[in-house]
């Protein structure tokens, strides 16, 4: 293999001389000429390693393609660069595909059927977790018999550290496919359930988090595990009994949970685990050594903050670059290796209430914890995959010239004033196709602001608004309570053992299989106790 790479670089340096000679010197000799010669001599060089010791998969929800390039664009343009010669961190990956994203019942997927897709193999309906396509959404009965099994608890049954980290909360679509079995996504805590789907026994996604390790264990019969690593996110309200002696040091609401079975997980946690740590502000995050496992950090009664926003939290907490440079400590101490899943789910959000600022800073934020995993790990041991689970219908459009902020209002090439559209208007760069429209929150860092306000979709007077504030929410054509997805392919990114399994355009359930085959996980033989 490294003499056939080797002679094919000789081909590719002497074919590069010859042609040299035949192109133009300014031509020959221009960065985009040289700079594009260089990638394709390191795309030669690459060698098709096999297995992995780790494998960290990240996902940002609702990161469609638009996203990541507004996203490159506007963290150049903060570097003082034009910005869209940029590159966030995952993008100089050496391998990459596009990804189609539909669910089984829908041709613009949710999270819940994307996750499951890509944790488990198999694609899914919309709104269920953990379950094939034979399910029925909202019915208890269903569910047996129709478990997946996830690249997760295949780790864990192999005997690998796991983790999951999320900015939303942990018992949301995207991290709750990686360990839950549910007919609806909406059941995160016991009072979100129906009453006969209680009493048919099944059980709600927090619940399913903190048996995780019991219930796997009665899953596959022979297995002995010893359950999650690190749990790193939002969602406390779900842990937490419905009376406010139970409420956190910085709760937000005069009663934080929301639980109506009068449990407290947190505490069934911490009995579980004795020598655990639970934590959730930015204190005890801090305070966490590299052997503190396991771990359970629920950091807000809801979502985790917008990262612009994080400094507006109650008790503080930590970002996303954070969170996964502190459990790849902790699960790096485990030497037969680890599996973890990070979401940075508030791209998501950002996207539904409108606002891209929002969206975009918090793809930065994701790109910054993607440099942080790739320099605490070893890029011959590590797998690391970098996707979303959808897109949003999200826009660039008109003719801003180079170098226009990707925030601003579209200025042509060679214009010093806002181009005007057909009504006499200025208009942004960025759009949505639909969802509530504009708002001008000015510094407002909350994206979730704008719900308070009545739909605005159509066209505004947008002379005299800055749109380049933390609270200026786009424009959308078509009025909704909520913006939506999009049905569009996403981009999937990996580096590492095992990421040149990653090319063209791919099922998304396909990233199960890349997972599976850097780390051999599918060859264990465990008796399983459910019938599929």
């Amino acid at each position: 293999m490294a003499t056939c790479i080797s002679t094919f670089a000789t081909v590719l340096t002497l074919s590069t001389q010859a042609h040299a000679q035949a192109v133009p010197a300014g031509q020959a000799n221009s960065a985009w000429f040289t700079d594009a010669q260089a990638v394709q001599l390191q795309r030669l060089q690459r060698q098709s390693n096999g297995s992995a010791r780790n494998v960290i998969l990240f996902v940002g929800d609702g990161m469609g393609v638009s996203t990541l390039t507004a996203a490159r664009i506007l963290a150049g343009q903060r570097e003082g660069q034009p910005g869209e010669e940029g590159y966030l961190s995952f993008e100089r990956f050496p391998y990459t595909s596009l990804v189609k994203t539909y669910n089984v019942d829908a041709q613009t997927p949710d999270s819940a059927g994307t996750m499951t897709a890509m944790i488990s193999g198999i694609k899914t309906d919309v709104g269920v977790i953990g379950v094939d396509e034979d399910i029925v959404r909202g019915d208890c009965s269903t569910v047996s018999g129709n478990e997946v099994v996830t690249a997760l608890e295949l780790a864990e049954l192999k005997g690998l550290a796991t983790g999951i980290i999320s900015t939303a909360r942990i018992t949301h679509a995207t991290p709750a496919a990686t360990y839950a079995k549910s007919a609806d996504r909406n059941w995160e805590d016991i009072s979100d359930m129906p009453e006969e789907a209680v009493a048919a026994g099944c059980e709600d996604i927090a619940s399913q988090l903190i048996n995780f390790e019991a219930n796997l264990e009665a899953r596959f019969t022979a297995a002995d595990v010893d359950g999650l690593e690190v749990v790193f996110g939002g969602g406390r309200r779900h842990f937490l009994p419905k009376d406010a002696s139970a409420n956190s040091a910085d709760a937000a609401s005069e009663v934080e949970g929301d639980r109506s079975d009068e449990r407290n997980l947190i505490d069934e946690w911490a009995a579980q685990y004795p020598a655990g740590s639970y934590v959730f502000d930015q204190a005890g995050f801090d305070a966490l050594d590299d052997s503190a496992t396991p771990v359970l950090g629920l950091f807000n009664e809801s979502h985790m903050q917008y990262e612009a926003d994080r400094g507006n939290d109650i008790a503080g907490e930590p970002s996303l670059s954070q969170m996964t440079d502190k459990a790849i400590s902790l699960l790096k101490q485990n030497e037969a290796g680890f599996f973890l899943t990070v979401e940075s789910g508030r791209i998501d959000h950002a996207h539904h209430a409108g606002n891209a600022y929002n969206a975009l800073n918090d793809t930065i934020e994701l790109s910054n914890a993607v440099r942080a995993a790739y320099e605490a790990t070893d890029p011959n041991d590590t797998l690391i995959l970098v996707t979303a689970d959808h897109g949003h219908v999200f826009t660039i459009a008109g003719y801003p010239k180079r170098g226009n902020p990707i925030l601003g209002k579209v200025v042509a090439v060679g214009e010093t004033e806002p181009t005007l559209a057909d009504d006499g208007f200025p208009y942004t760069t960025l759009g949505y196709s639909n969802g509530l429209g504009f708002r001008d929150l000015g510094a407002e860092t909350d994206a979730d602001a704008g719900y308070s306000l009545d739909g605005a979709a159509g066209r505004q007077d947008l002379s005299a608004v800055d749109t380049l504030t933390p609270g200026f929410h786009q424009e959308a054509l078509i009025p909704l309570g909520s913006e939506t997805h999009a049905g569009e392919d996403v981009a999937l990114h990996a580096t590492g053992p095992g990421a040149y399994r990653v090319n063209g355009v791919i099922e998304q359930n396909l990233i199960f299989h890349v997972i599976d085959q850097a780390l051999d996980l599918s060859t264990q033989s465990f008796p399983s106790s459910v019938s599929n």
